[in-house]
């Protein structure tokens, strides 16, 4: 009856959802192409056997990333199918995978469009990042036997309240699905809080994500065009804290210290560079491909999928999200290249990570940006404290690795 009532709702709230794709196409107008696929209706044809991926968007894309690569090795007669929501998540398997996976859209949770996907593409098995909770999607594959796991699980204080009020939906979707993979244990028991009944907790693949070479090769390249100045990077920034960020440095900025800013969306670029120069802040784009002035104050990266190559090039990070109340992106990343981090008190995304790293001395908490601003400058101007900070993000990346060989353990176990 729960999810009756969750269907008849959708119904009503389809109209929305499609003014909303029409709202989200002015500044990206990917979200209008391939519509036909958010109904269940697909012009790609897929070899079987098929192993399907869900990942919402960028960061759940990465994070797949090397579970990917471990299910190419045990299973290599299968086809690996990506399904998305964002045309930003569709960009980055592009990106990471290019034509060695096929990708599509995941359609809208009517039982109908849920079919036309399960019907076309008939899946041996399906991986959903991180939480995707579709009930009507995750009851057609326990009817159709086709296992469904949750993998590289994780379920805020915030997301879990959302959940809970509508108890048995997701108590009865949480117990149609084959298991569970908690990336920590207070994800796994807000998860049985919920309702699961199989919940492993195995860590969190995003510590096995390894920094391509060529990304690698790019950051040496970016800080041969910046030269012997110290770079402080503002990775992923959300909407109103580069304003915060800018105002701080302009007030207590290093001429000495290069400010670098990867905005997290790139229909923002146009909009930071408009930020940076109405502060009077001397500006030079990444997509400009040119040496860094040492008269520039902030360089913009402008630019996708190089999000390791400005941490390479880079001597300290402060992580996006986490100033104002999005919750924080990927610390992990930054501590991967050896890169110390700053975060601000919204860390709900990355909880447990980010707890760790600032119990293995890898990450400097801070409240402002006044205080980011001055916390960033001191690590810098200390010699010392910075290669101990950069020596422990990467041993505390290193030391949670792991998740990846115990999903794929876990995943085999349900093989049908």
């Amino acid at each position: 009856m729960a999810r009756l009532l969750y269907s008849v709702a959708l119904v009503f709230v389809m109209p929305w959802a499609l003014l909303h794709l029409v709202w989200r196409s002015r500044r990206q107008p990917e979200y209008l192409r391939h519509w036909s696929e958010r109904f269940g209706r697909y012009a790609t044809t897929v070899g079987a056997p098929l192993i399907w991926i869900h990942a919402v968007s960028v960061g759940e894309t990465r994070a797949a990333q090397p579970l990917v690569e471990a299910l190419r090795r045990r299973y290599p007669d299968c086809r690996i199918l990506f399904t998305h929501m964002t045309p930003t998540g569709r960009r980055t398997s592009i990106d990471l995978f290019g034509d060695d996976v096929a990708r599509a859209y995941l359609p809208y949770d009517m039982p109908w469009a849920v079919r036309g996907f399960l019907d076309h593409f008939r899946p041996v098995l399906g991986l959903i990042m991180e939480t995707e909770l579709w009930p009507n999607l995750v009851a057609a594959c326990r009817n159709r036997d086709v296992p469904l796991l949750l993998v590289n699980a994780r379920l805020s204080e915030r997301s879990a309240a959302r959940y809970a009020r509508l108890p048995d939906l997701t108590r009865e979707t949480l117990r149609c699905l084959a298991a569970i993979a908690a990336q920590g244990e207070s994800d796994a028991e807000r998860l049985r809080e919920l309702g699961a009944s199989d919940v492993a907790v195995l860590g969190n693949m995003k510590f096995d994500v390894e920094p391509p070479a060529a990304q690698l090769a790019l950051g040496r390249q970016f800080r041969a065009r910046i030269g012997s100045r110290k770079v402080f990077l503002c990775a992923s920034t959300r909407e109103g804290e580069e304003a915060l960020i800018l105002d701080a440095w302009l007030r207590m900025g290093d001429p000495a210290v290069l400010l670098a800013i990867v905005p997290r969306h790139p229909q923002r670029f146009d909009q930071v560079a408009a930020l940076i120069a109405s502060r009077g802040l001397s500006l030079q784009r990444r997509s400009d491909d040119a040496a860094v002035s040492a008269t520039t104050q902030v360089w913009l990266g402008d630019s996708m999928g190089e999000l390791f190559a400005y941490y390479a090039a880079s001597d300290a990070a402060f992580i996006g999200g986490s100033l104002l109340d999005y919750g924080s992106q990927n610390l992990i990343e930054s501590c991967a290249v050896g890169v110390p981090v700053l975060i601000g008190p919204s860390t709900h995304n990355f909880a447990d990570a980010a707890k760790a790293a600032l119990a293995h001395g890898a990450a400097i908490p801070i409240a402002s940006a006044n205080e980011l601003v001055d916390e960033a400058l001191a690590l810098l101007g200390d010699a010392t404290r910075l290669a101990a900070k950069s020596k422990a993000a990467g041993a505390f990346a290193s030391s949670h690795r792991g998740a990846t060989a115990r999903t794929l353990a876990l995943l085999e176990r349900h093989w049908p």
